[in-house]
This record gives C-alpha cells, structure tokens and sequence, in this order.
C-alpha cells in the first residue's frame, strides 16, 4: 500500500484553494489561489506562519500504511522529488523564492515548522515559537556546510531560493544521529519525547529504525548572508 501524506484542508474531500495574503512570490501547483504582488517585505516572513494558521489543519503527518483513508485531502509521496545526492530527502515546493541560492559557507536563516511521522506528524519545534524580547519569531540561523545541523534541512536549504517555501520529509539517516544537531527544541519536555522516540533502544533493537526518526519539516528560507 504506498504511503500517503495527508493534508486536512476542510470538511470535504476537495482540495481547496485560498487566498494567501502577504505574499509576493507565485504560487506553485495551484495550491493557493491568489498571491498579492504589492506586500511589503517587512510582512513577507510571516507567509509559512500563515500557512499553518489560515489553513488550521494544513498539517502532513505519515499515518500509518493501515490507516490511509480520510475523508480529507491526501497529497500521495509521487508529489514529492527526491533532491539529488541527498540521501533520499524528499521535497516538494510550495512557494519559490526570487532570491539568491545559498552556497557552503553562506550564513543563512530559516523559518520551520518541524514534525514526527512517528508521532502521526507531531510538532515538536516551530521557530515561530521562539520569541524575542519584543515578541516576534526568531529564525533559525546556521552556517550552511558546518555540520552542526542535521544533514535533511542542510540539503533541503541550499537548493532553494530566499523567499521560497519547500516541505522535505527527511529519513532517519539524514535526521538526527545524536541529541547535539541542531535544531534541537528548546523546551525540555519536547526535546525529551522528540529523542526517546528516535533513539528509542527498544524499539530499535526491533527493527524499527526506517521509521522511528523520519521527520517532516516545512522550511522557509528567509535571507542569506555571505561571509
């Protein structure tokens, strides 16, 4: 049975297409309606937020092969591309950029939402949680190339564009191998049931590896620096 991802749009089993505001860039596949070409830039980080919160249930999750049948809308993993020397990361553009495509060295920060398939799409960590002392989102910031983040986002990042938004479901051996990649949840609690289920010695011993640590991130790369 080929596994799914699914996405709960609305009450029907129709894909629906909405307005997303704020937006300059074009929308790809048909997924949004209308995109505004007169936002600010200043508004433009706030598009992946919109996407979860104007969408209340635009969450993919890996259901387990017996339970793929809804009543929603089920986007199949045929949508996705496997992204070249990746190691099996799949992507699947939701919104291109218009920006520069980072390379090695480049400073590049990112906002995320990060998901479980173990946990049926669980969220463990989202950058728009993070908040300063004025209270808007902290993006994630790292180097790319360095090795401190794990390999999935570090691949998914540096084939886009700034301003793009990509969704890559990301296999074990490019997730976490330890509990110091980045980007680790900075609440205790979620850092602790994220790491206990992927390094799980149990359930691992079983077989259950291929599965255990396939994460689901959506990823919007929001500037680059070059340093």
């Amino acid at each position: 049975m080929k596994t799914i991802i699914e996405c709960c749009v609305s009450t029907s089993a129709t894909r629906v297409c909405t307005p997303l505001p704020y937006t300059k860039y074009r929308c790809n596949n048909n997924m949004f309606a209308t995109c505004s070409a007169s936002s600010s830039i200043t508004r433009r980080p706030l598009s992946l937020s919109l996407i979860s919160t104007t969408f209340s249930a635009f969450i993919f999750s890996l259901p387990p092969p017996l339970s793929s049948s809804s009543s929603f809308s089920k986007f199949p993993v045929s949508d996705f591309f496997e992204i070249p020397n990746s190691g099996g990361v799949k992507a699947l553009d939701l919104l291109d950029g218009s920006g520069e495509v980072p390379s090695d060295g480049d400073q590049v920060a990112i906002h995320y939402y990060g998901r479980l398939a173990a946990k049926q799409g669980w969220r463990f960590d989202s950058t728009y949680d993070h908040k300063d002392d004025n209270g808007d989102p902290n993006p994630f910031v790292f180097v790319l190339g360095s090795g401190k983040v794990i390999t999935g986002i570090d691949v998914a990042v540096r084939s886009m564009k700034v301003g793009g938004i990509r969704r890559v479901i990301i296999p074990p051996s490019q997730g976490y191998q330890n509990t110091s990649q980045e980007p680790i949840p900075p609440n205790f609690f979620d850092r602790q049931r994220l790491f206990t289920t992927i390094f799980n010695p149990t359930r691992l011993a079983n077989g259950e590896g291929s599965t255990l640590g396939t994460l689901i991130f959506d990823i919007e790369l929001v500037s680059l620096r070059h340093l």
